[in-house]
């Protein structure tokens, strides 16, 4: 199928709206099953030494129109809890907590300059930070894939 959202990353998976009298099918988007995530919706892809770090869709759909985005320079030691940078909406302001410690290797100028791109693509083009990391025990305290969208469905 088709993600009308664009971007390679989505599944589409079935489901029910548990408050309908008569349950109606419904198409929930899935997050991607190469990412792990935090409860403060990041969602982080490891490659080897480096992690690549974005929100989920859950937190762009929250945050509606997202008009910035700001990330730490590259160089910059980040510490597991640290933010990363921030991501401002119509709503509210939101750090980028990094579940990793690391330097900033890679800062993603294209959501910079169009942050459009975390509400359209999160899991693609909107991708916000890469981490060389040493250790990558970040992933221990993280949620995979299903019980993520379980816990947060689109």
């Amino acid at each position: 199928m088709v993600n009308p959202l664009g971007g390679d990353y989505y599944f589409l998976r079935s489901g029910t709206i548990p408050s309908l009298s008569t349950p109606k099918e419904v198409l929930l988007m899935s997050s991607p099953t190469d990412c792990r995530f935090s409860d403060s919706h990041e969602w982080f892809r490891q490659d080897g030494d480096v992690v690549t770090i974005g929100i989920s869709q859950f937190a762009a759909n929250e945050l509606t129109d997202i008009t910035y985005v700001e990330m730490q320079p590259i160089d910059t030691a980040i510490n597991r809890g640290d933010s990363a940078g921030e991501v401002e909406s119509v709503k509210t302001t939101s750090d980028v907590v990094s579940a990793f410690a690391g330097d900033v290797v890679d800062v993603n100028e294209a959501v910079v300059d169009d942050p459009s791109l975390l509400n359209s693509d999160p899991f693609g083009a909107g991708w916000l930070v890469k981490l060389r990391v040493e250790d990558t025990s970040g992933n221990d305290g993280l949620m995979d894939q299903a019980t993520y969208d379980d816990k947060y469905p689109v």
